[in-house]
C-alpha cells in the first residue's frame, strides 16, 4: 500500500490508538505493525476473529492475558544451552503460567467463537514447567533452598558456620581484656567480614587481619585471626552455593530450552490474541461494526464517522460538552465510479475523502469500521491520495507544481481495483485552465476504470457527471440560517454557493445587492439550466439509491438463509453421525454420559428400548440413546 497515501490518512494514528487497546508489549508491537492487506480470505479471517471477540467482551468472556511477557529472546538464548538468569526464569514462569490460563480460556469461549477456538487449539498447558521454576526460585529472583538437596545443605552449612562467628565474636566481646582496647564495645561488619574497633595505640596486641582504617586515624578495625579463619571456611561455602545455584538455574534453563518450538508458537498465538482484543476493545469503544467485503469494487459507507476526529472531539479539553462527529453516506461503485463533491471551504469535503480512505484501509487490516452495520467495502490493491497543501521547498515547487507531481505518480500506479482520492482538483492556478485540466484528469481515471473521490471549487467541474454517465455529484451542505456547514454529504447534488443569501445576511449594502442580482440575472438561464438538471439527477440519484439498497438487503437476507440453512444441515449431519455412532456401540466402550457429566464404560445395548446400560462409578445405570455422547479428548 501506499506509503505517502498511509500517511495522509493518519493511518499511524490509528495504529498508536488501537496499539493503546493491547494489554501485553507483543500486542502492542503487532498492532504498530498493522499493514494493510489485498488478500480477500485473510481480511474475512481477521474481521470474524474481531467480530467474535467482540462476543466474547460482550458476555464477560476476556481473555486472561496478563502476565506475559516478551521473552522470545530468553527462550532462543536457553534452545541454544545459555544459561538464564534467575529474574529471566521468573518471568519466563509468569509467562508459562498465563498461557495455561490461555489453554483452559479456549474452553469458556461461547460456542459460536469457532475462529478463535481454532486459534486457541495449538496452545499447550505449560503449568508443569511454571510449577517446576515457581518451586525453586521466588518472585523476587531468589533461588530456594528446596531447589536441589546439594543447595539446602550447603546453605544449612552456611547458617551454621554463621552461627558460630557470631558465637566467636560475642565471646570476644566478654573478654575484659579485649574490651579495654577496643574504642566501643561492639563489633561491626565491614563487606562480609566482621571485625573489632581497636583503637590504633593497641592494634599489635590484637592478633587478625586490618581491613580499614577510621576517618580520624585513632581505630583500626581488625578481623580477629580466629573469625578470619571461619570466614575463609564461609567463603569456601559461598562458593559452592554459587556453583551449585548456577547448575539449578542451568537445570532450569534446559527445561525452557525444550519448550522452544512451542512456546514460541504459543508466544505467537498469545500476541495475535491481544491484538485481536485490542480490535474489538475498540471496536466496541467507538461503536464500529464488521464491513461486508467484496471484490466488485462496491462501497457503500453507511453513517460512516472518521475515527480520529472522534478521538480528538472526546479527548479535547474544552469545558463545554464534546463535539459530535457528524456521520456521512457514500457509494461508489452502483451506477457510479467517480463522485466530485463541490462545498463551501471547512464544509467537509475533505473528511469525506479521508474518512473514506481510512475506513478502507482499516477494514484491508482487519479492523471494524466506525459505520452502521450492513457497510459494504470493496478490496482495493492500491488506495492513493493526493490531500492538503503538498508544497516542496526541497524540490523547489509550487503548490500546483507539487499536486500535479503527485498526480502524475498516482495516474501511473491507478488500476482498475484502485481507490484514488484528489482533492481540490484544478486548484492553485488559473481557473480556466485548471478546470481544463482537472476535466482530463477526471477522464482518465475514467478511462482507468477505478473509483475515485474528487474535491474541487471550480464550477466548471459541477457539470462533469452531467456529461459522464459514469460520475456523480456530491455535495457537503451548508445552513444558510446560522452561516454554518452541517458537514452531511448529499450525493446527487453539486455544491451552490448562496453568495447573495450569505451576503444578504451579513447586511451588505442593498443597492450592491441589487446591482449583484442583475448580474447573475444575465446569466441567468444556465444557472437555472443547471438547476433543473439537478433536481433531475437528484430525483434519478434517490431512485437509485433505493433500487441498491433494496437489492442489497435482498441479497443480505438470501445469504442469512443460505447461511442458516447450511448450519441446519450441519447440525443434521452431525445428528446422524451420532446416531449411526450410538447404534454400533459395544459392550467394554468409553462413553460420557451428559446426565451426570460423567465417564463411564458401557455393560449393554438394548436397541429395540434404544437404552445403554452404563457402569459408572459404584453403580450400573440405564441412560437413553440421547444422554450418550462419545469422549472427547
Amino acid at each position: 500500500m501506499d506509503a505517502h497515501t498511509l500517511e495522509l490518512l493518519g493511518y499511524e494514528a490509528i495504529r498508536e490508538l488501537l496499539a493503546s487497546y493491547a494489554t501485553t508489549s507483543l500486542g502492542r508491537e503487532l498492532a504498530r505493525r498493522l499493514e494493510p492487506s489485498t488478500d480477500l480470505a485473510h481480511i474475512q479471517r481477521q474481521i470474524a476473529w474481531t467480530s467474535e471477540m467482540v462476543e466474547a467482551l460482550a458476555a464477560g468472556v476476556a481473555p486472561p492475558l496478563q502476565g506475559i511477557h516478551d521473552i522470545r529472546l530468553w527462550v532462543r538464548r536457553a534452545a541454544l544451552g545459555t544459561m538464564l538468569a534467575a529474574e529471566q526464569l521468573v518471568q519466563i514462569a509468569e509467562t508459562l503460567q498465563a498461557t495455561g490460563a490461555l489453554y483452559r480460556y479456549r474452553m469458556r469461549l461461547p460456542p459460536s467463537c469457532k475462529g478463535l477456538m481454532e486459534l486457541l487449539a495449538g496452545i499447550e498447558d505449560f503449568g508443569p514447567t511454571a510449577r517446576l521454576i515457581t518451586a525453586c526460585i521466588d518472585a523476587r529472583g531468589h533461588v530456594l533452598d528446596m531447589a536441589s538437596p546439594e543447595l539446602a545443605d550447603i546453605r544449612r552449612r552456611l547458617h551454621d558456620l554463621d552461627e558460630r562467628i557470631k558465637g566467636e565474636i560475642r565471646r570476644m566481646l566478654r573478654d575484659p581484656e579485649l574490651r579495654r582496647l577496643l574504642s566501643y564495645p561492639n563489633a561491626t561488619v565491614h563487606g562480609d567480614h566482621h571485625v573489632l574497633p581497636v583503637a590504633v595505640n593497641y592494634r599489635h596486641k590484637v592478633a587478625g587481619v586490618v581491613h580499614r582504617m577510621s576517618a580520624t586515624g585513632e581505630t583500626v578495625f581488625i578481623e580477629p585471626a580466629s573469625v578470619a579463619a571461619l570466614h575463609a571456611e564461609r567463603v569456601a561455602l559461598q562458593a559452592a552455593e554459587e556453583r551449585e545455584v548456577q547448575r539449578v538455574l542451568r537445570r532450569l534453563s534446559g527445561e525452557v530450552g525444550r519448550l522452544a518450538k512451542p512456546l514460541g508458537y504459543a508466544l505467537d498465538i498469545a500476541a495475535r490474541l491481544d491484538l485481536i482484543t485490542a480490535q474489538a476493545r475498540f471496536s466496541r469503544d467507538y461503536r464500529m461494526s464488521a464491513p461486508q467485503l467484496n471484490t466488485e469494487g462496491r462501497l457503500w459507507l453507511q453513517q460512516a464517522r472518521h475515527p480520529l476526529l472522534e478521538h480528538l472531539f472526546r479527548t479535547s479539553t474544552e469545558e463545554q460538552a464534546p463535539r459530535q462527529v457528524v456521520p456521512i453516506d457514500v457509494r461508489l461503485g452502483f451506477h457510479f465510479n467517480i463522485l466530485i463533491i463541490t462545498g463551501p471551504n471547512t464544509g467537509g469535503k475533505t473528511v469525506a475523502l479521508k474518512t473514506t480512505g481510512l475506513l478502507c484501509l482499516m477494514a484491508q487490516s482487519g479492523l471494524h469500521v466506525p459505520a452502521a452495520p450492513g457497510s459494504l467495502l470493496p478490496v482495493f490493491r492500491h488506495i492513493l491520495a493526493d490531500i492538503g497543501d503538498e508544497q516542496s521547498l526541497e524540490q523547489s515547487l509550487s503548490t500546483f507544481s507539487a499536486h500535479m507531481s503527485r498526480i502524475a505518480t498516482i495516474l501511473r500506479t491507478a488500476t482498475a481495483d484502485s481507490l484514488v482520492l484528489l482533492d481540490e482538483l484544478g486548484a492553485g492556478t488559473d481557473p480556466t485552465e485548471g478546470a481544463a485540466l482537472g476535466r482530463a484528469i477526471l477522464d482518465q481515471l475514467d478511462q482507468i476504470g477505478c473509483r475515485a473521490m474528487v474535491t474541487t471549487h471550480l464550477g466548471d467541474l459541477k457539470t462533469y457527471a452531467f456529461s459522464n454517465p459514469r460520475a456523480e455529484n456530491g455535495a457537503v451542505e451548508f445552513d444558510v440560517e446560522t452561516l454554518r456547514p452541517t458537514y452531511r454529504l448529499h450525493i446527487g447534488q453539486f455544491g451552490m454557493s448562496n453568495a447573495l443569501t450569505i451576503a444578504r445576511r451579513l447586511q451588505l449594502p442593498p443597492e450592491l445587492l441589487q446591482r449583484a442580482a442583475r448580474y447573475l440575472h444575465q446569466g441567468g438561464s444556465v444557472a437555472a439550466e443547471l438547476a433543473r438538471l439537478q433536481r433531475v439527477r437528484q430525483e434519478a440519484e434517490q431512485a437509485k439509491a433505493e433500487a441498491v439498497a433494496a437489492r442489497l438487503a435482498a441479497e443480505q437476507e438470501k445469504q442469512a438463509y443460505a447461511q442458516r440453512r447450511a448450519h441446519l444441515e450441519q447440525q443434521a449431519a452431525e445428528q446422524a453421525q451420532l446416531q449411526e455412532w450410538r447404534s454400533r456401540l459395544r459392550e467394554g466402550e468409553t462413553v460420557r454420559v451428559s446426565r451426570f457429566d460423567a465417564v463411564g464404560r458401557v455393560v449393554r445395548v438394548d436397541l429395540r428400548k434404544r437404552l445403554i446400560t452404563v457402569h459408572i462409578g459404584l453403580g450400573q445405570w440405564e441412560v437413553p440413546f440421547e444422554e450418550i455422547l462419545p469422549v472427547t479428548s
